[in-house]
């Protein structure tokens, strides 16, 4: 369950569309399809955008399949949901029902035992700024079933997960996005509020706002629940909460419940729930980094603040954004799990403003041949898990210890994938010129070494004098630059709004950064001055001369 817009770690996809930003139906249509039609994932999105009208498009990455999903498709909007609970929490504080000073344990049973550090405890406003110290999950409590984690959680086994819980830092201090917290605080507002979880956002949020099709476990008539599906394409069976814990993740709504949920928090109309949602927006950890409002984050784009929040569960993906400013809001559901390949970012920075790159459609395409040979070999994973590559033909294949071979596909962003259950293989050019790669499954992420050697030695950094020659800015598109520069006897490389980073020498006039994936190949003019660089990383590739 993916909180916000996807930032850049040196770049995205350099796809620009128009400048134009959609005002109707059939430019917003374009658009989308310009992003995702041709996609190997065979993912559908509903998305509007909300500026003064509204504008909504229904796209499937086949054409042939775009009535999978209509107008009264409910989706699972996953951590879009904790919004929803920090309206229920604000409402509840303009009740003078509470505050985001309450210590979190006066609003749980009497006796439950919740962890301080060193006498400083958990407020209200940690849990929803993610600054409570509790872990992403409640320790101890097992998942019972993979393709539904959450279903056999209940209230009693996170009351006991806090028993075992101990915080290494004061809270409020450190960010650390937290499920556990957050179905908590789901079902610590049922509780205050004195009903159920589900019974209350339909009294105080669903009913006043219009929002008729949007639901958690009691399905209203009209409404269909579209089928979720794995990034491979296949069918994957939908996530279930108990009622109380749902506000973690367990809403599901169709797009015109969120475009009127977007139209409130823009200040529209004016209900009593609405001034409980202008509250929720307010930042609530004072030089929080990064900064929030209750469960919301605080995107800067090109000077305007965005209240953003991305979700996630199995089978969907789903990103809510708006600038109350400028009265304009974003909202992209899909019926298809896209946490491994980025979300949907690139579409929603897009639609927020013109000036970001769209992305584009991952399609799929015969691996290198040279590729696969270079990865071919045994390897094991962060955490132990062995794994060993080989090739099928003209395809890559893997195999974990003890578990059957599976053939994978490879996409033009540069990824493995396979064919047979959701997972992702990203490739990566090592300084010394091998391969390895991140393995990216159920959310995490793990780099994997190769065992029994192959490896060289990494190259020599040339001179301080032949470094300088690098030196300069590289602009690489509008508001993203390289600023190449020497430091310590190496060559860094600064994208904008990034840490400057060290490099490694693959080969002459190309220079990697393992760390995240990206090569840097320069070019020279006739004259034999470095006059350019390409920027490799995930599959993408942007140029910029130097200036």
């Amino acid at each position: 369950m993916n909180p916000t817009l996807n930032a850049l770690v040196i770049a995205t996809a350099a796809v620009l569309a128009s400048p134009a930003q959609a005002s109707t139906d059939a430019q917003l249509q374009a658009i989308v399809e310009q992003r995702l039609q041709g996609d190997r994932t065979g993912a559908c999105f509903a998305v509007a955008v909300i500026d003064g009208g509204v504008s909504r498009a229904y796209v499937c990455a086949n054409a042939a399949q775009t009535g999978r999903i209509d107008a009264n498709t409910a989706f699972e909007i996953g951590s879009v949901s904790k919004t929803m609970t920090a309206a229920l929490l604000a409402d509840l504080i303009g009740q003078g029902k509470a505050s985001l000073d309450d210590p979190l344990s006066a609003w749980l049973p009497e006796g439950t035992r919740v962890p301080e550090f060193q006498g400083q405890p958990i407020l209200i406003r940690h849990v929803v700024s993610h600054t409570s110290g509790l872990p992403a999950l409640p320790p101890g409590v097992p998942i019972v079933d993979p393709n539904d984690p959450y279903a056999a959680v209940d209230a009693a086994m996170l009351f006991a997960a806090l028993e075992r819980s101990t915080l290494d830092a004061a809270p409020g201090t450190a960010f650390a996005y937290s499920n556990f917290a957050s179905m908590l605080l789901s079902e610590a507002v049922a509780r205050r509020a004195g009903t159920d979880f589900e019974s209350l956002l339909g009294e105080r949020l669903f009913t006043p706002l219009g929002m008729r099709g949007a639901y958690v476990n009691t399905r209203p008539e009209g409404i269909r629940a579209a089928v979720g599906h794995l990034p491979n394409g296949k069918p994957t069976p939908p996530w279930n909460f108990k009622t109380d814990l749902a506000g973690v993740g367990g809403v599901r709504a169709t797009l015109d419940d969120m475009v009127r949920y977007v139209q409130a928090q823009l200040g529209q109309p004016p209900l009593p729930i609405v001034s409980a949602l202008a509250l929720s927006q307010q930042p609530v950890v004072p030089d929080g980094q990064p900064p929030m409002a209750m469960n919301w984050m605080l995107d800067d784009i090109n000077g305007h603040t965005w209240h953003a929040h991305e979700g996630g569960t199995g089978g969907f993906s789903s990103l809510v954004a708006f600038d109350r400013e400028r009265g304009r809001g974003v909202v992209v559901l899909s019926d298809t799990a896209l946490h491994s390949l980025g979300g949907l970012g690139s579409l929603g920075l897009h639609l927020a403003d013109a000036s970001q790159p769209l992305g584009k459609p991952r399609k799929a395409v015969p691996a290198p041949g040279e590729l696969i040979d270079a990865l071919v070999g045994e390897y094991t994973l962060q955490g132990g898990m062995a794994m060993a590559l080989s090739r099928d033909g003209d395809a890559l294949a893997i195999q974990a210890t003890g578990q059957p071979r599976f053939r994978m596909g490879y996409d033009d962003a540069g990824d493995f994938y396979p064919l047979d259950f959701d997972a992702l293989l990203k490739p990566q050019r090592k300084a010394d010129g091998s391969h390895g790669f991140t393995w990216l499954q159920m959310g995490g992420a793990a780099a994997a070494v190769r065992t029994g050697g192959g490896t060289k030695p990494a190259l020599p950094m040339p001179a301080p004098d032949q470094l300088a020659r690098y030196a300069g800015d590289y602009p690489l598109m509008p508001g993203f630059v390289l600023k190449v520069f020497v430091k310590d006897s190496a060559l860094h490389i600064q994208g904008t709004g990034q840490p400057a980073l060290p490099t490694t020498v693959v080969a002459a006039d190309v220079f990697a950064v393992d760390q995240v994936g990206a090569e840097f190949r320069f070019e020279r003019d006739e004259a034999g001055e470095v006059s350019a660089v390409t920027l490799l990383q995930g599959g993408q590739t942007l140029r910029g001369e130097k200036q």
